[in-house]
Parts: C-alpha cells; structure tokens; sequence
C-alpha cells in the first residue's frame, strides 16, 4: 500500500483591536470586527471558496478516487458562520462526497495541552461537538494546534478515545527512521502518529513560487517524479494550511492549476492512491514506538514551540492568561468564557515572536504588529481590563496598582528582557494631569498674551 495522505488546517484568529492602556477598566471590546470581517471575506474569497470549489470538482472527476481531510478550528468556524456563511455551506458539500475527513483539535487553536488537561479535553470535546454539528461527522483524528506532540499530550489524545494523531516528522525525533510509515505512542493506548514529510509537504507550502529555488518552476510531472523517488514509503503525509492555496501563494503563481493537475497524474504516472488520516490508521500498522518527551511542533527550523514561547514576552503573556482559568470557572456568564477562550488563541503569543533571523520573514509576514513588544504591550492591556473584570464579577475587592497591570519594556536591556513593572497608578495619574494642566496654563497665557496686544 502505498498513500498519499493530504491534510489542511484552516485557522484564522480572532484579532484584538488597538487596545491601549487608558482603555482599561473603561472599554471590555477586546477584538477587532472590522479587520476580522475585512480579512475572513479576503481570504474567503482568494483561497476557501475557489479551493474548496476545485476540491469538489476533483473528487467528482475521479469517482471519489481523491481524498482529503481538514481541520477547521473553531475560532475560523465562529468568523465563517458570523462574516462568510457561505463558506461553511461549501465545507458541508465537501462533507457530503464521504471523501472528505474532518479532524479534532483545540477549539480556539490554543495552547492548553502545554499547560491545562482541564481546558485541553474541554476545548477539543467543544470542538468535536462543533464539527459534528456542522458536518455531521464525528471526528476520529486529532491534530494539535501547529501539530504540537509530545508523549504527555499523546497519552491525553488517548485516554479521550482518538485512534490517531497527526504531528511532524522531525529530524530530532525520528533520526535515521522515515516519516512515511506510522508510529505508535510509546505506551499502550494504541495510539497511531501519522507524521508530516516537510520536505514535500513545504515544496508546495512555501517553495513553490520561490524563484531562486532550485526546483523552481514546481510541475505537476516533475513533483509525481519526486513521489515516485522515495525509498518504499507506506504513506507520504502532505500536511499544509489551506491558506497555502490563493492565499500565501497568489492564484498568478499558478498554484490552482498545479492542484487541479496533480491527482490525475498520479493516478496515471504511479503506484500512489489517495487515503485519509482515519483510513491509514485502520489499514497500517506502526513500525515501531517514537518517544517524544519535550513537545514538538511543525514550525521553523527547530521544529519546537519558540514561535509561540520562545522569550519572556511569550512567557509571561502565557502564563497570565491561564492564572484566570479557576477564577473563570468560578463564573456563570459565557461572555467570560468566550473572551478567556479567544484570548489564548496561539497566534496572539506567535506575533509577540523576536525570531529575526533564519525564520524572520516568516514571521513578519504573518505578523500585523510593528514589532513583538507592540503585540505583547497590547495583549497585555487586553488581561489588565480581563483580570479587572475577573475581580469584579468575584466581588474582590482589591485595587488593582499599575505596576500589576501595565508591564513596560526596557528596550535598552536585550531584546528578550522584560523591564520591572514601574510606577503607581496615582504617580502615573498625577503625571497626566500635570502635562494637561501645563498645557492648558500655556495656551492661557497665550490667549492672554494675545488680547493685551
């Protein structure tokens, strides 16, 4: 048996607006509409729709011979429904060929399994209960958010049922061993691991319309070639956000013609058939037990989590947002729940990322912020206004100072360097007063000087 098993994430976070200091404790609105809207309907309109539309098509022209799965987060599910409906209604098209599958994940594509088992399973049973709702398939795959693994999640996907788990197939895991087979988690949940091959999945992600790459132009023919090239494999996992389609890679790059293309030769020029997650789990059986003890994801070079917790910014954002989790649960009211819950969304700690230099581009251009400390400033107001609200609805009555709530930067330290928390509220009052009335005495004295003349 030999698979071509392609896999995409659709995500798109809910970003905050310009949230600044002397909104706290005056404005609870922490997320921008206007750009949400304008950026779910852009990228509806350049990548899920036509894609999903040429998906359609290649599974009717084939007989059902084609075969693909998604996970769609919840946060991308909630914009869909709320800005472009339609897209959810071409999802369900897909859903009804039975040739697509529909994976579990985080709900807010979050970083619970780093830090809560609580909300983790909470989030990814939501989330399974979303898609079901949605597309009427109950999910039997998971894959984490950014393919996040270790075998401490890996026991957790277990113990809530999953027969399989997709991550990345990285160097400093698997050594001399192939990602083109499966693997089992190295206890005995039966817990298969489906592994990405980034070479060829990243040919088509993020190499296809580099023209300094040495496999520049990408053809369907020459791609079948490299498939047929690899050593006996059981299965090659092509694992990519669909935003890879009209999105990163323009429609003028000639990207929807190489996928319109790529299944017929295939069929015609190879030995490969197309399956999804959940068939290559029933059919395959591990090669052997990976041991993963620090988690691993599918982003840059290292393969690790520092695009998401790699400095102090990251750090200290992410460890705030989950110090409200009991206080949260404490509360009766969705509108916590729901803030709390988009709030830790993984992209909010990736634009706080200082990674310049092999991964810098990357970085910047998934990245709306000026720099990482514009990002992590903003955020951190958002938990100062949250954390106020938090006290009020649990009746705490305890004043909360400003160095608690207002962390500065001290840019003349290293970049990954947070500077103390400076400053009273009344000093940082008085001071505002201060240049207000200065200003005032000056233009009244000018007013003044003025009318003597």
């Amino acid at each position: 048996m030999k698979s071509i098993c392609f896999y995409f994430q659709v995500h798109q976070p809910f970003r905050l607006r310009n949230y600044r200091f002397f909104d706290i404790g005056r404005n609870h609105s922490y997320f921008d509409d206007m750009q949400n809207r304008w950026i779910c309907r852009r990228v509806a309109d350049k990548c899920y729709l036509p894609t999903n539309q040429l998906m359609l098509d290649l599974i009717k022209q084939h007989g059902g011979a084609f075969k693909i799965s998604y996970s769609i987060s919840g946060a991308a599910l909630d914009q869909f429904e709320k800005y472009t409906p339609e897209v959810i209604d071409s999802f369900r098209e897909l859903a009804k060929t039975g040739c697509v599958e529909f994976l579990a994940e985080t709900y807010t594509h979050s970083l619970s399994s780093l830090k809560s088992k609580q909300e983790f399973t909470s989030q990814v049973k939501i989330h399974s209960h979303k898609i079901h709702q949605l597309f009427g398939i109950k999910p039997r795959v998971f894959r984490n958010t950014e393919l996040i693994y270790s075998d401490t999640i890996g026991e957790m996907v277990g113990e809530m049922g999953f027969k399989a788990q997709l991550s990345e197939g990285a160097k400093h895991i698997l050594g001399w061993r192939s990602p083109n087979y499966a693997y089992q988690h190295p206890s005995n949940n039966g817990l298969k691991l489906l592994l990405k091959n980034f070479q060829l999945s990243d040919d088509i992600a993020f190499r296809f319309s580099q023209h300094t790459w040495e496999g520049y132009p990408l053809t369907t023919e020459k791609y079948v070639d490299w498939l047929n090239s690899v050593d006996n494999p059981e299965c090659i996992n092509l694992f990519m956000d669909y935003e890879t389609f009209g999105e990163h890679q323009w429609k003028e790059t000639g990207i929807f013609e190489f996928l319109k293309h790529l299944p017929s030769r295939v069929f015609s020029h190879s030995n490969f058939t197309f399956n999804t997650p959940s068939e290559l789990a029933d059919k395959l059986n591990p090669i052997d037990k990976i041991y993963v003890p620090y988690p691993m994801s599918w982003a840059d070079e290292e393969r690790d989590l520092t695009a998401w917790l790699g400095n102090d910014l990251q750090d200290d954002a992410f460890d705030q947002i989950y110090e409200f989790e009991d206080k949260v649960r404490k509360i009766d009211d969705l509108n916590f729940w729901i803030d709390w819950r988009y709030l830790q969304t993984s992209d909010h700690f990736y634009y706080m990322c200082t990674k310049w230099f092999s991964d810098g581009d990357v970085h910047k251009y998934f990245n709306h912020y000026d720099s990482p400390y514009d990002a992590y400033m903003n955020y951190a107001n958002v938990l100062s206004d949250f954390r106020i609200r938090l006290d009020e609805a649990l009746d705490i009555s305890l004043l909360p100072k400003l160095e608690q709530m207002k962390p500065e930067l001290n840019l003349d330290e290293p970049i990954k360097k947070i500077a103390k928390k400076t400053a009273s509220t009344k000093a940082s009052i008085k001071k505002t007063e201060t240049k207000a009335k200065t200003k005032t005495e000056k233009k009244t004295k000018t007013k003044k000087s003025e009318s003597d003349k």
